[in-house]
């Protein structure tokens, strides 16, 4: 049991999720008067890194197969 709390699966969903909070902030922080530019661009930023991990792992447990 104690495995299955650091599987990379389990690691790719929480991933996920924090992928998708911060979907929803930056649109939240899109919103608001006055637009805090530079906070919207570090939400952004830790987006795409989040994206990009998420791709690796992906790729990692579901490797492509050679053509």
């Amino acid at each position: 049991m104690e495995s299955n709390l650091h599987s990379p699966e389990r690691r790719l969903i929480e991933l996920r999720i924090e992928h998708a909070d911060l979907d929803a902030l930056i649109d939240a922080a899109a919103q608001e008067q006055p637009l805090d530019e530079l906070m919207l661009r570090r939400l952004k930023k830790r987006r795409l890194a989040l994206r990009d991990l998420i791709a690796q792992l992906e790729l990692a447990l579901d490797p492509k197969e050679p053509a």
